[in-house]
Formats: structure tokens, sequence, C-alpha cells
């Protein structure tokens, strides 16, 4: 719930405010308040409760596309990285792997970058189209700045750090993923 400094009843609501920004009902927000997948840098989550949780999520939707994270979790976040972990030892496990495919379901996974290219914002374009990968988005002006409105949204996450990462990070404008 994203209780990590005890505002997870704050950080949901900043969560809803942003998907409904971006164009995702209530509805198909899912917060999973469970004491063993705390909110936590430090702390990685068991794979297999993670897992189950996904996998659930996937068949009750009928999601044909997931994105997660990669191995390095973008910022290094092990709850991040936890993710990737869960999605690869399911999607990996031969009888999971079955019904990913019976379901249609792919899983991209986004590229975690150096720091240099982490903050070099849309100069790192031409970069990232030289480097292999399977799917490439570069957001017009118009989705970054509803990119940066959603990140507002979570107003109790905005350090000052994150200031930084929005006005300089190619996430905000650049997103290379690969295929799990």
């Amino acid at each position: 719930s994203g209780n990590f400094y005890n505002q997870g009843e704050i950080r949901k609501k900043e969560l809803e405010q942003s998907c409904f920004l971006l164009g995702i009902p209530a509805s198909d927000v899912r917060v999973i308040d469970h004491r063993d997948l705390p909110d936590n840098p430090a702390v990685e989550w068991d794979t297999q409760l993670l897992a189950a949780f996904v996998l659930k999520h996937i068949e009750a939707n009928n999601f044909n596309l997931v994105v997660t994270f990669d191995a390095g979790g973008v910022s290094g976040h092990a709850n991040h990285i936890s993710l990737y972990t869960a999605l690869r030892y399911k999607y990996c496990c031969f009888e999971i792997c079955v019904i990913f495919l019976c379901l249609g379901c792919r899983v991209l996974v986004l590229e975690s970058v150096n720091l240099f290219r982490k903050y070099i914002s849309i100069l790192d374009v031409p970069i990232s189209c030289l480097l292999p990968r399977d799917a490439l988005f570069i957001l017009t002006e118009e989705e970054t700045a509803q990119a940066r409105r959603a990140m507002r949204c979570h107003r109790s996450q905005l350090l000052w750090f994150r200031h930084i990462y929005m006005l300089f990070s190619r996430y905000m404008v650049i997103n290379s993923l690969r295929l799990l």
C-alpha cells in the first residue's frame, strides 16, 4: 500500500488520482496490502507469493500485456526488482508459461540504464535507437506533460530528487523494453 513512511492511505489516493489522470479507471487499479509484501526499498518480496497475486490479477482481467521492471528495477529498488523476479519465475515456470501462452499474455520489461543515460532526457534517443530492444516508446511533448502531471499526483513522494527526475530523466520521455 506504499506505507514505508506510514503514508499508505495517502499514497493509495495519490495512485488513484494519477491513474485517473492517465485514463485508467479506479476499477482497474488494485492495491495489494499484504504484510509479507511491505513497501520498503531494501526488502525483496517473496517470489511465489507475489507471482500468485500477479497471475491472479492477469487472469481475472484477461490482460494480454504486462509491463514491469527489469532485473535492475530502474533504480535498484528491491520491490521493483521483486516484480521482475516474480514475473520471470511465473513466466518461465512450465505450467505457468502454458497459461501465459494460452491467455496470449506477453511480458515486456523496462530497460534499466546507467546513471548518465538515465539523466540525459531526450538526448538518449540516438543511443536508444541504436541499441537492441523489442519496443521503444518516445513520448510527444503532450504525453510527457501528462506523465509529469501524473507524477505530481504523488505529492507525498515528491522529494527534491524526484523533481530532478521529472526534469531530466529519459524515462519521462523514452522507454526501451524487452520481451521476457
